[in-house]
């Protein structure tokens, strides 16, 4: 699958479009249908929050019984949606200067290694444009005996950057497209060396501290404060989920109300301290597939509506999964998390995607 970019984010501003204001019967029918999605969600806990032009409604349910803590007030993990975070924490150095989402990750990692003719480049990473695969080559093997537990810890950060340095692509960095946790892990450690500060503090300082992200954090605290997840039967709790090596691919586990805030931010850049990043982040770097029908940004999928385009990502761990989303053409946010593993014909991701495509 080839893939066409458009030049690397930095300056240009995103489409503007012009919200319309939600009248009471379309909150009511909002109500209604957040109701419906948390009841098809099939999942022991389940919250859907929304966001039109700064007005919040959020609904929580599911088939278990209502925690101790309300479902609405606990962290849930975001899995692959934390490439979100990441994504606006490249384009905001690269915005301050700091890098550029040229360099060789290769020598970001290892300022001895020779970077070659074609090298991945910290914007191959985040744009899943590297050559990578999905996983290192050793992955199952190294998770095996966690698999059902967590076969992301037993893949540690020196593990993950050794493997890369040692790896060369399939394709020519640059012209194919192949979703990869790995290619963006990679990115994370590349950064951080780059930087010469701890990922944690990046990601803390420069994201959730600036949009004030008080619920938000890349680790599970434990009861009262992060939500259980559970398996494909809905009914075995798993561990938290640990991403080892994989943090900026997996890591962030937020409320649903911090979640919002992340996704509001977005609609709203101006009034952020991260204004410039987050303008950045809404504009096309790729195109691909028949016609170049998908487009992507820095950190988002792009489809288009009738009003305008949705940008939207979605995430797993081994026992929780989430949605977030955001309209432009509405100022509406969609942030959904479940405590239920994915599993053939789920409902959860489609409901999610189909509420904010309506509108």
């Amino acid at each position: 699958m080839t893939g066409r970019r458009t030049p690397w984010p930095g300056a240009p501003a995103a489409e503007e479009y012009a919200p319309t204001e939600p009248a009471p019967a379309d909150e009511r029918a909002l109500r209604e249908r957040l109701t419906a999605a948390v009841d098809a969600s099939d999942a022991p806990d389940v919250v859907f929050a929304v966001s039109r032009r700064g007005r919040r409604t959020l609904h929580s349910g599911g088939t278990a019984a209502p925690p101790d803590v309300p479902r609405e007030d606990l962290r849930y993990e975001t899995g692959s949606a934390s490439k979100t975070f990441t994504a606006l924490l490249l384009t905001r150095l690269i915005r301050r200067g700091v890098l550029t989402g040229g360099e060789a990750a290769a020598t970001c990692l290892d300022p001895g290694a020779k970077a070659g003719p074609h090298p991945v480049t910290l914007a191959h990473l985040i744009t899943h444009t590297s050559g990578l695969p999905a996983l290192p080559a050793d992955f199952v093997r190294r998770g095996l005996p966690a698999w059902r537990t967590n076969p992301y810890a037993r893949y540690p950060a020196e593990r993950l950057t050794g493997t890369f340095l040692r790896h060369t692509p399939r394709h020519r960095p640059g012209t194919r497209w192949h979703y990869s946790n790995y290619g963006v892990s990679v990115l994370g450690h590349a950064i951080a060396a780059t930087t010469g500060t701890a990922w944690d503090d990046l990601i803390t300082g420069q994201v959730l501290r600036a949009l004030g992200l008080s619920g938000t954090a890349l680790r599970a605290e434990g009861p009262g404060t992060d939500a259980v997840g559970h398996r494909k039967d809905g009914r075995t709790p798993v561990p938290a989920f640990d991403a080892g090596g994989f943090q900026a691919a997996g890591a962030v586990r937020s409320t649903p109300n911090d979640l919002l805030t992340f996704l509001e931010a977005h609609l709203d850049p101006a009034r952020s301290p991260a204004a410039g990043a987050l303008r950045a982040v809404r504009v096309p770097v790729l195109r691909r597939g028949l016609g170049h029908r998908h487009v992507h940004t820095v950190g988002w999928f792009r489809h288009p509506t009738d009003g305008g385009p949705m940008y939207f990502h979605s995430g797993a761990t081994l026992g929780q999964q989430a949605f977030l989303g955001f309209r432009p053409d509405t100022d509406t946010a969609l942030a959904a998390v479940c405590t239920r593993r994915f599993r053939a014909r789920d409902p959860f991701i489609a409901t999610a995607y189909a509420l904010l495509a309506e509108g």
